[in-house]
């Protein structure tokens, strides 16, 4: 009777494991810088879309007239929670804007948009994207009001212009964490100019501890009716806009 060797090895050495084990770390530490870069491409993409289909919903819902708050007729923009169908729009008591109890439909934007923080920003892919529509004219200068926070629209304490509503708005998207969920911030507005900051020196906007001003892109400081400030630094953080194309 013969009997079967057990010369046949079954396994790993230790060596041969702690081999396996660098090689795997090795690896690893050369695709993660990959993956992340792919990440941040991809967030950053998807900022660009998202402000691209905010600046087709504006121009949908201002000329169908869905939002009216002084009842002249002309249409006017809305903010996230208003244009996704989440909140009651802006309207007219007696030619006086109010927030009503009407809701946009057929809505222009996701229902996602509608999910306003506490911070009154809306999250998406790696982004803060925050949305302001023009005040009351005061001393020659326009200013931003912010959308309501956790309910989102406006808020009827703060009520944004009805006249200035019908000409211009803006939105401002930036990293929810700085050279990890995004490398540069963005903006848009009525004229459908998508604008990107680099994001990498200087001022880096990141989450809540640093967000634009309503102002930033603008050429003068406090007022939204002013000129975009294109390819020269300004504004409150030094920041310099340029097209993205």
């Amino acid at each position: 009777m013969h009997t079967h060797s057990r010369n046949t090895r079954s396994g790993f050495t230790l060596v041969e494991l702690c081999i396996v084990i660098v090689i795997i770390a090795v690896v690893i530490g050369m695709l993660l810088p990959r993956l992340l870069t792919a990440r941040l491409t991809a967030n950053e993409a998807s900022a660009i879309a998202t402000m691209r289909a905010l600046a087709s919903a504006q121009v949908v819902v201002v000329s169908s007239g869905g939002i009216d708050s002084d009842a002249d007729g002309a249409g006017e923009d809305g903010y996230f929670a208003e244009l996704a169908g989440s909140t009651g729009m802006r309207e007219s008591a007696a030619g006086v804007p109010i927030v009503g109890a009407r809701r946009l439909n057929p809505i222009v934007l996701s229902t996602a948009f509608g999910l306003v923080d506490m911070h009154g920003l809306v999250s998406r892919s790696g982004y803060y994207f925050q949305l302001w529509l023009p005040g009351p004219a005061a001393g020659g200068l326009v200013p931003g009001v912010s959308e309501l926070p956790t309910t989102g629209g406006a808020d009827p304490a703060n009520m944004p212009d009805p006249n200035y509503c019908e000409v211009m708005w803006c939105c401002y998207a930036w990293p929810i964490v700085a050279s990890e969920s995004g490398n540069r911030a963005f903006f848009v507005n009525q004229t459908g100019e998508l604008l990107q900051y680099r994001n990498r020196t200087g001022v880096r906007y990141s989450g809540i501890a640093r967000m634009p001003r309503f102002d930033e892109a603008f050429a003068v400081m406090g007022d939204m009716a002013s000129k975009l400030r294109v390819g020269s630094p300004g504004g409150h953080d030094a920041t310099l806009w340029t097209n993205v194309h």
